[in-house]
């Protein structure tokens, strides 16, 4: 699949979110290429006949949906051994003691094929919230932007990215919450349910349509921050690692390079990501296991180093997942043809105001 990618971006001039993409109305690459009016943040670029959609389409948000399908349902199915581990380890330190701890714990009493408990809540669920993480960021960000205008999309851009992010996320959690309380009552109520099918019906019995809400409010605190955090700290981390790290422009270094770049800017956003969000996931891993709790009481009960429980092994998955998930996001970008984004720039009003 990321052979196909790699061929893919050596043909392509929009090789990478980090490089001005160039292109020309007539015959050949234009060497200073300028934004389009208006959309320096929103991230249009001249259009090319490569492209499989106009940018800002229904088609363009849809295909960026896609992507995040395939970028968050991929990589969160593929940690769900460790995020097993740290979900026990969350609501039982006493028998889960520490990452390997719960790992070989979990391998003596339910054998290899415990660790994949709960992957098919998680494939689902973490495919409906990227479809709406990802197809909704892009929206928000292109609304925001026109309604506040382009010289302050500009100035005040990692503002429009914290905002376009988090009204995403504020739907992506709703798509999410009944398949992340499915998940969390299979992994760690032992004995309820071994799969999804065995788990909705009990949940609905016990609980009622409720079951599978009850933690949206604590999600949200969780995924919100979550969310916000990996947009603007990306895009912050690759202009830092660029300025101060990378010994030559973007523009001069290799696809693998980038990639390395890319890879390297999710990683560090995710370890924030993981930090800020990191209370809140253990209320909500606590709160889907106890019947008839709120969060306050959660939190109550679990108090302040409690609600730190299982923070390495969520860092590791959490630094993982968000690198992998921009990794595989640009490659569906390019494999699918949608349009990508120059970096911004700054308005020709603003340059002119500076002179």
């Amino acid at each position: 699949m990321f052979s196909s990618f790699f061929e893919t971006a050596r043909n392509s001039p929009f090789r990478s979110p980090f490089t001005p993409v160039q292109c020309d109305a007539a015959t050949k690459i234009a060497e200073d290429p300028q934004p389009v009016q208006g959309r320096e943040i929103a991230a249009a670029a001249t259009a090319n006949q490569n492209d499989s959609c106009e940018f800002g389409s229904n088609k363009y948000f849809a295909l960026c949906g896609i992507g995040g399908i395939l970028s968050c349902g991929t990589t969160h199915t593929f940690v769900v051994p460790l995020d097993l581990v740290k979900c026990r380890l969350q609501v039982d330190s006493a028998k889960y003691k520490n990452l390997f701890h719960g790992f070989k714990v979990t391998v003596a009493e339910e054998g290899a094929r415990g660790l994949a408990k709960g992957w098919f809540p998680t494939l689902l669920g973490y495919s409906a919230q990227g479809l709406c993480k990802f197809g909704l960021y892009e929206l928000f960000k292109v609304k925001y932007s026109e309604i506040i205008g382009e010289e302050n999309a500009y100035l005040y851009r990692t503002s429009l990215y914290l905002a376009a992010s988090a009204s995403a996320e504020f739907f992506a959690d709703i798509a999410l919450s009944p398949f992340e309380a499915a998940k969390v009552k299979i992994q760690t109520v032992p004995g309820f349910a071994n799969n999804f099918r065995e788990a909705v019906p009990k949940m609905l019995k016990e609980e009622g349509v409720n079951a599978f809400y009850k933690g949206l409010v604590p999600l949200w605190m969780r995924q919100i921050p979550y969310t916000m955090m990996k947009f603007a700290c990306f895009e912050r981390t690759v202009e830092l690692l660029y300025k101060y790290v990378v010994p030559k422009p973007r523009a001069d270094c290799s696809k693998g390079e980038q990639l390395v770049v890319t890879f390297a800017a999710g990683y560090i956003a995710g370890v924030f990501c993981a930090v800020v969000s990191h209370p809140a996931d253990v209320v909500v891993s606590k709160l889907n296991q106890t019947k008839g709790a709120s969060a306050v009481d959660v939190a109550k009960s679990l108090g302040f180093r409690g609600m730190w429980n299982g923070l390495t092994p969520r860092i590791i998955m959490i630094g993982t997942l968000t690198a992998l998930q921009w990794f595989i996001y640009d490659g569906v970008k390019v494999a699918l043809g949608i349009p990508r984004p120059p970096p911004p720039e700054m308005p020709a009003s603003l340059k002119a105001k500076q002179h």
